[in-house]
């Protein structure tokens, strides 16, 4: 009889993949490179600084809680670098540094690190952050005097004074820039917001490199199209401003805070895109695309457990834990 005690036995199904979270990592990361060079492009030495403190703050504060949770430092997996690059990239140009140092040691420290860990987290961690600071800002301004004496002078950019096209939208502007002009390039808003075009060509990476799913992103811009179609609005002007698309191709498609299943990810789409227009119809002049991912993010559970298929031999779905 030949010797069985080596053989290990597990659960269907068996795939083989030399992928590793850290190459999935590491690929968003540079899908996101295009849009950074852009906003380095129009806003210099206010978006490198941004994002520079915010990297250096996002390793520094995984090192900590690290440390004092007694795990081992996983700078190795990009997640520390990843969110701290998101983070900058949610922020305007002209954005204290302390806002983002804030920002980030929420996002990697409570979000990632106190709820879960890598893989585990409920909400994405870097708009957790960014929306932190929304709720704080009345609080956060008694702390501004303090730091004022170390704001950093890195001169002036013209692109820093003119109106957000969000802004200009949401104030019904008679002469908004062309749509050609929003798309490929504009400087306005968070350093995310300058090129749709180079999210897109980011996207496109990720959609070949498999890391993402088409039916979260087409979900969401497709109920934002339909519905401001509807009320009277243009469409297009709506998704080539604000976060719509980082929101849709990168936010909304984070593997953890996302459903599993191809009808949960439709479902998923279609409530964050219907979040969005009440945000900025209902709500003006609030953007809702951090606040839309983020209450969907809490349903996510819920979306799993009614829309994962029941398997052979039993008559409900039952979840995967």
């Amino acid at each position: 009889m030949s010797d069985t005690k080596k053989l290990v036995f597990s659960a269907s199904p068996h795939l083989k993949d030399k992928g590793t979270v850290s190459t999935a990592m590491r690929d968003v990361f540079i899908a996101l490179l295009p849009v950074t060079a852009a906003a380095i492009y129009f806003f210099r030495l206010y978006a490198v600084f941004l994002i520079a403190v915010s990297l250096i703050t996002a390793v520094l504060t995984e090192l900590l809680f690290r440390r004092i949770m007694n795990k081992k430092p996983s700078l190795h997996d990009w997640s520390a670098l990843l969110t701290g690059l998101f983070v900058a990239l949610l922020f305007p140009a002209t954005t204290p540094w302390w806002t983002v140092v804030i920002a980030t040691f929420i996002a990697v420290g409570i979000a990632k690190e106190l709820m879960g860990g890598l893989g585990w987290n409920l909400f994405n961690p870097a708009l957790f952050g960014r929306v932190a600071i929304i709720i704080l800002a009345p609080w956060l301004a008694y702390i501004t005097g303090w730091f004022a004496p170390l704001a950093v002078n890195l001169g002036s950019v013209d692109a820093l004074t003119q109106a957000t096209p969000l802004a200009m939208l949401h104030m019904g502007a008679a002469e908004m820039p062309p749509l050609w002009q929003l798309f490929v390039a504009y400087p306005g808003g968070a350093l995310s917001e300058v090129s749709p075009m180079l999210l897109l060509i980011g996207a496109a990476y990720l959609f070949y490199r498999g890391h993402i799913n088409w039916r979260i992103p087409l979900s969401i811009l497709g109920t934002v199209v339909i519905l401001t179609a509807i009320l009277g609005q243009n469409p297009v002007y709506h998704i080539c401003t604000g976060g719509i698309m980082i929101g849709a191709f990168f936010m909304a498609t984070d593997w953890v805070t996302s459903p599993f299943t191809d009808r949960g990810k439709l479902i998923f789409g279609i409530a964050i895109g219907v979040l969005i227009v009440v945000f900025r119809l209902a709500l003006a002049p609030t953007e809702g695309v951090a606040f839309a991912i983020l209450i969907m993010n809490a349903f996510v559970p819920l979306i799993d457990r009614k829309t994962v298929r029941p398997y052979f031999g039993r008559a409900k779905a039952v979840a995967v834990e």
